[in-house]
């Protein structure tokens, strides 16, 4: 027994030991024509150290105009917030209630291929452009104003959540829906007692990040002429009014922040 012992260690430490950190010179060499790439554009984009400097000593000028802030035009601050957040209300209602419906013709378990695909298809389509992008073509469309904010922030929010919930569905267990479809339900009551139990903490999830999505883009979309309190921060940056840029900075992140906190307590409840 012992010479066996002996046999079967002396074979095991004649075993070759692999390298768990092989190099791989694929990886290496894909890493270096990165690292040339960045290089190369840098350089031809201009961005150098003395741009750099003078950046930060221009900053220091803007911020030294910005600051105390002007709170003084409180009417015309106060009637930009409110346009903003209207615009971000109605347009995450209206994309939630279009994602929701969307989602579901989108997933790929629940629907035949002939439904699923242009339905995804357009979602894409909604997620291909920036905001800005479409404010201004809608704009173009339907003149200045909130319309054009809403229709602009209902399409950015079904290209996001209609793809997310799209793709809760498809990862949901299929033994609920089995078991509701085997009673003779119809497709409205799987969809309500099989599906939605399944996904509706991670919808819930979805449209309130949306919201503060869209509390963001309300005060965006302005610039462009689609309403809200976009439009008077560029009209503040045209007239160099920068102590009232700063209200109008500092106002926005007071928005953001209630909504972030309002979105909390949502997920809290659900």
């Amino acid at each position: 027994m012992a010479g066996l012992s002996q046999g079967s260690a002396s074979s095991s430490s004649t075993l070759p030991v692999q390298n768990p950190f092989n190099v791989s010179w694929t990886h290496r060499a894909l890493l270096a024509a990165l690292a040339v790439y960045l290089f190369y554009s840098v350089s031809t984009l201009g961005v150098t150290y003395d741009r750099l400097v003078i950046g930060l000593g221009e900053s220091e000028r803007l911020l030294s105009r910005m600051f105390p802030p002007d709170f003084s035009r409180t009417s015309l601050l106060l009637s930009g917030l409110a346009e903003s957040l209207q615009i971000a209300i109605i347009s995450s209602f209206f994309g939630i209630v279009i994602s929701l419906v969307l989602g579901l013709l989108a997933a790929r378990n629940m629907m035949p291929s002939m439904i699923s695909m242009p339905v995804r298809g357009f979602i894409a389509l909604c997620r291909s452009f920036h905001p800005v992008i479409i404010a201004i073509l809608f704009v173009k469309a339907v003149g200045f104003g909130a319309l054009a904010g809403i229709l602009t922030l209902v399409f950015a929010s079904i290209g996001f959540i209609a793809k997310l919930f799209a793709e809760a569905i498809e990862e949901i267990s299929f033994k609920p829906v089995e078991a509701i479809r085997a009673t003779g339900a119809s497709f409205m009551s799987v969809i309500l007692y099989a599906v939605m139990p399944q996904v509706f903490t991670r919808f819930i999830g979805f449209a309130s990040y949306q919201l503060d999505s869209n509390l963001r883009n309300s005060t965006m979309v302005g610039i462009v002429g689609a309403g809200g309190l976009g439009g008077t921060l560029f009209s503040a940056f045209q007239r160099f009014d920068y102590d009232f840029v700063a209200a109008i900075l500092l106002t926005i992140i007071a928005l953001i922040l209630v909504g972030e906190f309002l979105s909390n307590i949502v997920r809290r409840v659900f």
